[in-house]
């Protein structure tokens, strides 16, 4: 199932978030399955967002974060063309095959990170696959790994960052 539409880019009142696409309420009801809000949205042709559609009022929300908008040329006002895809895969986002090959190899942090809520399953998703450098992300998977044993599963974000530098300068 799939949805084309046209919509603005709009701002937000406030300042958590900057920008969003408005969904009508029709076409986002399609692709919720209970607590299932996950999508993929394609705007004009460009890489997709995975994003879950958030309730707004009388529509639904697609948050565009500032550089997607800038690498893209988009600001506020832009009339896009859009089309959603109900978002099957298992985390809500591409696995980095770094990530998934360390998960693969380490059972125990791998029970640590299904442990977690997809939310931060999606956390620690989208810290190693932000960069690009294969290298960096096996140093932030190896930290992430540690950091889950370490805490038997409890993460601790400053804790984890600290372990990320570490990892990092062991280059």
């Amino acid at each position: 199932m799939n949805n084309r539409f046209k919509a603005s880019i709009l701002k937000f009142e406030y300042d958590l978030w900057s920008y969003y696409l408005a969904v009508p309420k029709p076409i986002g009801d399609k692709f919720i399955e209970g607590d299932d809000r996950r999508v993929i949205c394609v705007i004009n042709k460009s890489t997709p967002i995975y994003s879950a559609l958030m309730s707004k009022g009388d529509v639904y929300s697609i948050y565009v974060k500032k550089d997607f908008m800038k690498k893209h040329e988009l600001v506020e006002g832009d009339e896009v063309d859009v089309t959603l895809e109900k978002d099957r895969s298992e985390y809500g986002m591409p696995m980095p095959e770094s990530f998934q090959v360390l998960l693969d190899q380490d059972k125990e942090g791998c029970l640590y990170f299904h442990a977690l809520t997809k939310g931060k399953q999606r956390t620690l998703i989208h810290l190693v696959g932000k960069v690009k450098n294969v290298d960096s992300q096996l140093a932030k998977g190896l930290a992430i790994m540690q950091h889950l044993k370490e805490s038997q599963g409890q993460l601790d974000f400053k804790r984890l960052n600290i372990l990320i530098k570490e990892y990092n300068n062991r280059k």
